[in-house]
């Protein structure tokens, strides 16, 4: 094996070796694979030293195999047969019989938001595959998808790196989440009570600070953050019963997951909304078993923002 000349074993000698086969005749040969007649014969002399045999005789206006080109006849055109319908022409994913796994990474966000919805649709058109939700971030998914084989990511992760492709997904806002009767509030809240108040918020990073704190300070006000959680859960929770404000998104807020009943309104400051993307490895865009998980997670992220958006 070692001693084998790989650099001397070109897939088109194989190509060529059929056609040589099937029209025995160096002329039809390369008509049949519209090359010059010259190429051929190189392509011939090349196959002859790389198999250390003639392969092929004249005699007269017909070239007659030898035993070693005829024993070559079933392994080539099992090889190409191979690489045409496992390579170049894979066969179509069937989603019905599939008994693999497929791993979705999700933010905190997009998994309280879209976990449902997603097993219940996978598991619809897939029921024989196992599915795994792997929580990911904006600093973790790039290692994250290498590490634990993602196939694909929902999360508002932008400046994408190139190894990344991405579909746009939807828009989201954000509104103000309190409990009128612990904090005092009513819809709307003005700068001041907004300051006043002291808040809760979602952090991924750990970090007690935001763009909002940043623009506050610019116009000569400061927020308090009571206190910070990488989980909207723990924060939701924390909402209910106490002295606390959070901004959090619009579809969040609509998340029917407590009996409680906090009001919301629009924040008194300038919060930008964010895209959120699908978004996966380039390299395997063209997977037939990736393409239909993204249109399958595509349709029902679609289904359940019209859901949340029918609500409250």
């Amino acid at each position: 094996m070692n001693n084998i000349n790989w650099r001397g074993i070109d897939l088109n000698l194989l190509v060529a070796f059929s056609a040589l086969m099937e029209t025995r005749s160096v002329t039809k040969a390369a008509t049949k694979l519209s090359i010059g007649q010259s190429a051929m014969s190189h392509n011939l002399s090349r196959l002859r030293a790389l198999l250390d045999d003639p392969l092929f005789e004249r005699r007269g206006h017909q070239m007659i195999a030898t035993e070693k080109a005829i024993e070559l006849i079933p392994v080539v055109e099992h090889i190409l047969q191979l690489i045409t319908s496992e390579i170049l022409q894979p066969d179509k994913f069937s989603a019905q019989d599939y008994q693999g796994t497929l791993r979705i990474g999700l933010t905190d966000y997009a998994e309280l938001l879209f976990a449902p919805a997603l097993f219940d649709a996978i598991r619809k058109a897939a029921p024989h595959s196992q599915l795994s939700f792997c929580n990911v971030d904006r600093n973790n998914y790039q290692q994250a998808t290498e590490a634990q084989k993602i196939d694909l990511i929902i999360g508002s992760m932008t400046n994408l790196p190139h190894e990344f492709d991405s579909q746009y997904l939807y828009t989201e806002d954000h509104v103000c989440l309190f409990d009128t009767k612990a904090t005092g509030l009513s819809s709307p809240i003005d700068l001041a009570r907004y300051i006043q108040t002291p808040q809760a918020l979602v952090s991924p990073d750990g970090k007690l600070m935001t763009n909002v704190d940043n623009q506050l300070q610019q116009q000569g006000f400061q927020r308090h953050i009571a206190v910070g959680s990488s989980s909207f859960l723990t924060i939701r929770h924390l909402l209910s019963g106490r002295n606390l404000l959070c901004v959090v998104s619009t579809l969040m807020a609509k998340l029917d997951v407590f009996n409680d009943e906090l009001s919301q309104c629009r924040p008194p400051v300038d919060i930008p909304d964010f895209d959120i993307n699908m978004l996966w490895l380039r390299r395997n865009s063209n997977h037939p078993r990736l393409e239909w998980l993204r249109q399958c997670v595509g349709e029902a992220v679609t289904l359940r923002l019209e859901e949340l958006r029918k609500t409250h």
